[in-house]
């Protein structure tokens, strides 16, 4: 449950008002809905060290308690109320005044099963930046040639995510995988090479893919790293082998785990992750429909944690190795992407449709329906960022804007 730290704002004109804010029915109700909370009270001595705070305005009457208070509060600054004792026209005021100082603020007011969901976005974004902050994420080999519009103000990465880039010698990944030490996958069961629908991957090719992930992990060990992308495409040549089924691992592990070297794509996996357990679907635009808003993504890896089944097939490009060809379920899934530069973001709700099975896609394939079809004309095809983009279960595009622009 999410703690979030509750003090009050109340005059004492209402007397109509209960002592105790906590059995007020308008909090027991925010606490059912699933919202816990520390209680403060009136002492704002501990503001700032919980996940989130609230200032609940109880009353009206109360903006010059309000004002007296103001220079204790940092960062944002939320206002809780009720439908009652003029607490949202006492809100709307402090809020007005907030503006007025050039700081930001934010009043809850709904429904409790509302203001308890916005609560743990809050409490999830606390969370998120404390994760992000002094993580370090390793970038193996250069990214790709054809990454053109991908290079990364790495300033701003550790400024703004506090993520440190990590530069890793391509070399330094061939020489573990050559040493042959096979990983052995952690949280979950990996399915036998019997679930292959292509006979090119045989044992002695998992095998070799789970050398590459075995290498990976110990990379990651050796550099302290909490994500990782690969420019995967020289293994063809070095190894005979793809990266494919190592990230599928390393997702699904909760390590952000990025192909061809990209690493504002890297940099989106890892801001989902923080934010949702789960780093998302990288993935390539294949085809849309402009008309009806529809659009095809395909990639050779996927998070095994983000299927209901998967079975083998080798990389599409080359024909070797190891792919993931996986069946994501259907429903209700965000597109994610951050620019190189961290000044513009990405974000769409969609509805995932179908998985698809074609031959001259990449192994895991899904047809998608954005809400907004005019996205299709006016962002993917007039204004992308980069080529791959991410895809997160669930509608979260305002938390991710919300947790991005604070």
């Amino acid at each position: 449950m999410n703690r979030t730290g509750l003090y009050t704002l109340t005059s004492g004109l209402h007397d109509e008002v209960i002592p105790d804010a906590l059995n007020e029915v308008f909090i027991k109700e925010i606490i059912a809905a699933g919202a816990g909370f520390d209680f403060c009270g009136e002492d704002f001595s501990s503001y700032g060290s919980h996940d989130a705070e609230l200032i609940y305005v109880r009353t009206g009457g109360t903006e010059s308690a309000f004002k007296e208070v103001f220079p204790r509060l940092t960062g944002p600054v939320r206002l809780l109320t009720s439908g009652a004792s003029n607490s949202l026209a006492a809100s709307m005021e402090i809020l007005s005044f907030l503006r007025q100082q050039g700081r930001e603020g934010e009043i809850l007011h709904g429904s409790a099963a509302y203001i308890a969901g916005r609560i743990a976005a809050l409490c999830r974004a606390a969370r998120a930046r404390r994760r992000l902050q002094g993580s370090r994420a390793g970038v193996i080999g250069r990214p790709s040639d054809w990454l053109i519009a991908s290079d990364p103000d790495r300033a701003a990465v550790r400024e703004r995510l506090g993520i440190e880039l990590v530069d890793i010698p391509m070399e330094e990944l061939v020489t573990e995988i050559r040493k042959g030490l096979c990983g052995a996958p952690s949280g979950f069961p990996l399915k036998s090479v019997k679930h292959s629908v292509n006979p090119k991957v045989t044992q002695k090719v998992m095998d070799g893919a789970l050398d590459i992930y075995g290498a990976l992990k110990r990379l990651i060990e050796r550099y302290g790293l909490s994500a990782v992308t690969v420019r995967c495409f020289d293994l063809l040549s070095s190894v005979g082998n793809t990266g494919c089924l190592a990230l599928a691992m390393l997702n699904s592990e909760g390590i952000p785990a990025g192909c061809e070297g990209d690493i504002p794509t890297l940099l989106t996996m890892c801001v989902s992750n923080a934010l949702f357990d789960v780093p998302g679907f990288m993935a390539n635009p294949s085809r849309m429909d402009p008309s009806i808003g529809e659009m095809v993504f395909a990639h050779c890896t996927v998070p095994f944690n983000m299927l209901k089944d998967y079975s083998y097939d080798t990389h599409f490009e080359s024909g070797i190795g190891v792919a993931v060809k996986g069946e994501l379920p259907e429903g209700s899934v965000t597109l994610f992407k951050m620019a190189p530069g961290l000044d513009r973001v990405f974000t769409a709700e969609a509805r995932l449709l179908k998985n698809l099975s074609e031959k001259r896609l990449c192994r895991t394939q899904v047809l998608l329906r954005l809400d907004d079809g005019s996205l299709c004309k006016d962002y993917f095809l007039k204004d992308p960022i980069g080529n791959h983009h991410v895809i997160v279960p669930g509608r979260h595009a305002k938390e991710i804007r919300d947790f991005l622009q604070a």
